[in-house]
């Protein structure tokens, strides 16, 4: 049975993932001495096999696993060229040298910026609820999106939905780009029960009489 999401909820989590990821650009932005913008996100309810529809060629998965205050993962997907434009950054460089191939040490750099970035989330994430939030450090894998676009047409499945959470990222003149977060909607919906105190089933019914009013 297909579980879906209301758009009270839709809301809620773009208020939650602004108020983080606001805060987690502020770290990013000291990592890579440059002002770092996050924008007010745009949010939606896909497939599985759209949430890679914004990407071409190679992009990267930040896979965010939560270990205490809510259950679940969730992941931060990131262009192939912003990534690498970090990865100088925080090497020392002004954005313009950029590998061919990432090495194992470049994905070790983006790997401790996506931990201190998504930690500052975390910490964001434990006020907005009112309640400790941890995660374990994100894992970075670099995906080839053509391969799993195609693999995931092949099995599609429309009970496979996931909250889409798309913020225009800028990394001072250098970036001007989108990144995106897709949220399990089991986890979605345990993120708005904490953030309004409210259970799941009182949630649908005050939609339900929202809607039909």
């Amino acid at each position: 049975m297909k579980k879906t999401i209301t758009g009270m909820e839709m809301d809620v989590i773009g208020e939650i993932a602004n108020i983080s990821m606001g805060n987690a650009a502020t770290t990013l932005s000291m990592m890579l001495n440059q002002r770092v913008t996050i924008t007010t996100p745009f949010v939606e309810v896909i497939n599985r096999s759209q949430a890679l529809d914004d990407y071409e060629a190679t992009c990267y998965f930040v896979q965010i696993h939560y270990i205490e205050g809510v259950e679940g993962n969730n992941v931060m997907i990131l262009k192939d060229r912003d990534v690498k434009i970090m990865m100088d950054l925080m090497m020392g460089g002004d954005g313009s040298n950029l590998p061919e191939e990432v090495s194992e040490m470049h994905i070790s750099c983006i790997s401790e910026a996506m931990n201190q970035m998504m930690g500052t989330s975390a910490t964001s994430l434990s006020t907005v609820l009112n309640k400790t939030v941890d995660i374990s450090p994100p894992t970075v894998t670099s995906i080839d999106v053509e391969s799993v676009k195609v693999f995931e047409k092949i099995f599609e499945d429309p009970d496979h939905l996931f909250l889409k959470v798309t913020f225009r990222l800028t990394v001072g003149d250098i970036i001007d780009s989108i990144m995106v977060q897709l949220y399990p909607i089991s986890l979605a919906k345990e993120l708005c029960v904490l953030f309004l105190g409210e259970d799941e089933n009182t949630l649908t019914d005050a939609a339900t009489a929202s809607t039909s009013s």
